[in-house]
C-alpha cells in the first residue's frame, strides 16, 4: 500500500455542520477494473475513528485523459481528496461516511475543472 512517510491529521469544516479530522493512510489497486483505492482515517468527534475508501476507477478519468493528458499520481490523489470533501459536505452525518466513495466520470471531470486542469 502506498502509505505516506508521515501521516498528518488535517481538518475540514463540512457544509453538513461537522468538522472532520482526516488523514491519508495510503492507496492500493483493487477489483477487476483495477480501481485505485485511497484510504483515509476520519473522525467527526475526535473520539471515534473510522476508515473511508475513495475508489477512483480508470473509467472515471479515461475520457478526460484522452482529451487532455495522462494524469499523474498527485492529480489522481487530488481527485480522491476532493471527492472525500464532497462526501463530507453532502452526507448528512458521520455514520454515512462509512460507505465507500466511488468517483464517477462526471465527478472526476468536475473536480479537474475546479482544480483548473480542465
Amino acid at each position: 500500500m502506498g502509505a505516506p512517510p508521515v501521516r498528518r491529521p488535517k481538518s475540514y469544516s463540512a457544509r453538513s455542520g461537522y468538522v472532520y479530522v482526516y488523514q491519508y493512510e495510503g492507496y492500493r489497486q483493487r477489483g477487476p477494473e483495477k480501481a485505485t483505492e485511497y484510504v483515509f482515517q476520519i473522525s467527526a468527534d475526535r473520539k471515534t475513528v473510522d476508515y473511508v475508501s475513495v475508489f477512483l476507477p480508470p473509467s472515471a478519468t479515461t475520457a478526460w485523459e484522452d482529451a487532455h493528458y495522462r494524469l499523474g499520481a498527485n492529480e489522481r490523489y487530488a481527485i480522491a481528496k476532493m471527492a472525500l470533501f464532497q462526501a463530507f459536505d453532502e452526507r448528512e452525518n458521520p455514520q454515512l461516511m462509512r460507505q465507500a466513495i466511488i468517483v464517477r466520470r462526471a465527478d472526476a471531470e468536475s473536480i479537474l475543472d475546479t482544480l483548473g486542469l480542465g
